[in-house]
């Protein structure tokens, strides 16, 4: 039989909580608990203790139901709150653990009075768990937007303290700004940017974010997080990054990494998590870029224009099925074409050019005959079948201005005629 009093009884304040027990009712007790347990596993136990009328004394046994084992003696007065720690570690076999706090004395003789106990804790360390997943799963295209989301779950038994999230933005992406977030666990909400300002910021010189969690967490330091027996979800966190045109056509890849402390012990204890790898394909991608020219931009009736077209691959891959519209308006009648590499068609206006390594060139001169006068433009496009991360320079016009050709001399003029 045990007692269970009220913060402030008798004058005694609770050491955590708002209650705490006395051993001693009316004899001399044991108050204990049995919990399963792993073979091999390394328990931890918190206990506080506190003589009522004088100097008591408890003890502290732990083992198999049946065979516990006293694994210390605990003497404390009536003034102050003794608070003590240690670790056990789980026997082969032993599924089932006892803990047991026994009345051993108390002052006066007294079996009724005595062994006031709070603050009782036995379970294993923190152990967190970080699991990262990216969004969409891909394959994805140069340009497009990872989100990373990352749950941070303690699977220990206890809290992790000072938790601190760290995650390095990934070879081949660029964070974007205002997309940090805490979803769902303590203090959720939008984060900011900037180091100092929050629970969570870009660091722009490290090229990471950093992410304070838990209970009490501040711009400053991470906070508290409960197992998963208080907090079953933990805590999940978000941030976006766009990809970059060098990731083209390769994989992506990143891990999330927590620090933390296990304070069930007498002095802090550094743990530490790493998240699964993520993994993002990057289709390829190929920047065409397009310039015409030609070789005079004035010219007359039936003389003939040259135009060179180059198409150049600045990657960052291969680009494949190339092909370059060029077709010729009226006024351009089609002389001759020479391609290098690849052919140009006259009845469709279409130099298939085929592969373009990165940093290849590809040149097409074109040959034609103005026919009539005007002002003539054409255009020439390139396309592939790679994503282009730079459509805009995939097409160069050049304008040529065709005047009528100069009327012939009469080789009689009047005045010649007359003198003859």
């Amino acid at each position: 039989m045990i007692e269970l009093w009220r913060s402030g009884f008798n004058g005694v304040p609770a050491a955590h909580g708002s209650q705490f027990a006395e051993l001693n009712a009316n004899q001399v007790a044991t108050l204990y608990q049995d919990v399963p347990t792993t073979p091999g596993s390394k328990l931890y136990w918190r206990l506080d203790h506190r003589g009522r009328a004088g100097q008591d004394t408890m003890a502290l046994d732990i083992g198999a139901p049946g065979a516990v084992v006293e694994q210390r003696r605990f003497t404390d007065g009536n003034t102050a709150w003794g608070a003590y720690t240690g670790t056990y570690t789980v026997p082969a076999g032993q599924t089932v653990t006892r803990f047991a706090f026994r009345s051993v004395s108390a002052a006066g003789g007294s079996q009724a009075v005595g062994n006031f106990l709070d603050g009782i804790f036995f379970g294993t360390a923190p152990l967190v768990v970080l699991t990262k997943t990216a969004a969409p799963t891909g394959p994805l295209e140069v340009g497009d937007v990872i989100t990373y989301r990352i749950r941070a779950a303690n699977e220990g038994g206890g809290a992790a303290e000072a938790l601190t999230l760290t995650d390095a933005i990934p070879a081949g992406t660029t964070y974007l700004p205002g997309s940090l977030r805490i979803i769902d666990g303590p203090q959720t909400g939008p984060k900011t940017d900037r180091p100092g300002d929050d629970q969570a910021y870009f660091d722009a010189q490290g090229d990471t974010v950093v992410f304070h969690l838990g209970d009490g967490a501040s711009a400053d330091r991470g906070g508290s997080l409960a197992n998963t027996a208080d907090l079953p979800g933990g805590t999940t966190v978000e941030y976006r990054v766009t990809i970059d045109r060098a990731a083209g056509g390769r994989r992506i890849t990143n891990r999330a990494t927590a620090t933390y402390e296990n304070r069930l012990g007498p002095t802090p204890e550094a743990l530490t998590a790493t998240s699964d790898e993520t993994a993002t394909e990057v289709r390829p991608a190929a920047d065409l870029a397009v310039v015409k020219a030609a070789d005079a931009t004035t010219v007359t009736v039936g003389q003939t224009v040259t135009y060179r077209i180059t198409v150049h691959n600045s990657g960052p891959n291969r680009a494949t099925g190339v092909t370059v519209g060029d077709p010729l308006p009226d006024g351009l009648a089609f002389l001759s074409a020479v391609a290098s590499p690849g052919a140009y068609d006259p009845a469709t206006g279409r130099w298939t050019v085929g592969d373009l390594a990165d940093g290849a060139d590809a040149t097409l001169v074109l040959r034609a005959k103005a026919t009539a006068p005007g002002r003539i433009t054409n255009t020439a496009t390139a396309t592939g079948a790679e994503k282009d991360p730079d459509p805009a320079n995939n097409a160069d016009a050049v304008t040529v201005c065709v005047e009528r050709a100069p009327a012939c001399c009469d080789p009689c003029s009047t005045e010649d005629a007359s003198v003859g």
